[in-house]
């Protein structure tokens, strides 16, 4: 291949968005909406740290059939070489971060640590007087932010309650749910090894994440 060829690709990007878009015709509308489509789709999944014109590049050229600087495997291992050192690197930034937040916030007279290293804070008692054991489902409505007030998954913004067996989550909520009583609000500081360690199940969830849930229960082996 010659070496001259992605210096050249790069350098001749062209930045679309700086571009005055007109919509003339019914295809033209119909090729921006499939565009656009496709974009809400991908933007759920793009890893950080990627040049987005580069990308849009990529796209165009690999449609078009143009000359490509990377046969399929060359392409396949120069991304996933990239992935790996970007969440090599996250998660030992959200590791060191993690643990510096959660040394801070044991400190406050409301925060409660258990022997695993759980963190917990009561922030309503209900009427309830049982409570969750392992085998049991649960009803909860939970908020789930990262450290830096993030949210990634949120029962109360959509509106509705969640059930699931308690041994089927996070070593986390299985040990955290335990200590509440039905009608009980309470907020997890779940360290990453009770979470999901040095795994990122989703964009939003970095590598080594601390996790903060807003958790009310509801009922305990709710009638389906």
């Amino acid at each position: 291949m010659n070496k001259i060829i992605l210096p050249l690709l790069l350098l001749s990007t062209i930045n679309l968005s700086a571009q005055q878009l007109t919509l003339k015709t019914a295809q033209d509308s119909a090729s921006f909406a499939y565009g656009m489509l496709i974009g809400n789709s991908l933007k759920r999944q793009l890893p950080a740290g990627l040049n987005l014109d580069i990308v849009m590049r990529g796209l165009s050229d690999a449609i078009k059939e143009a000359p490509l600087p990377f046969d399929q495997q060359t392409a396949t291992d120069v991304f996933n070489r990239f992935t790996q050192e970007n969440q090599r690197r996250a998660g030992e930034e959200s590791k060191l971060a993690g643990q510096k937040f959660l040394e801070e916030n044991k400190k406050r007279p409301e925060v409660k640590t258990t022997a695993s290293g759980l963190q917990y804070e009561i922030l309503r008692r209900g009427e309830g007087k049982d409570s969750p054991k392992p085998t049991d489902r649960v009803k909860v409505h939970y908020h789930g932010t990262n450290i830096d007030g993030s949210v990634f998954d949120s029962s109360v913004q959509r509106g509705e309650p969640i059930t699931f067996g308690l041994n089927q989550v996070i070593a986390g909520w299985t040990e955290g749910l335990q200590l509440m009583h039905v009608g009980d609000k309470f907020k997890f500081y779940i360290p990453a090894d009770l979470a999901y360690g040095e795994r990122s199940p989703s964009p939003k969830i970095k590598p080594n994440s601390v996790l903060i849930f807003e958790v009310e229960l509801f009922e305990i082996n709710p009638k389906e």
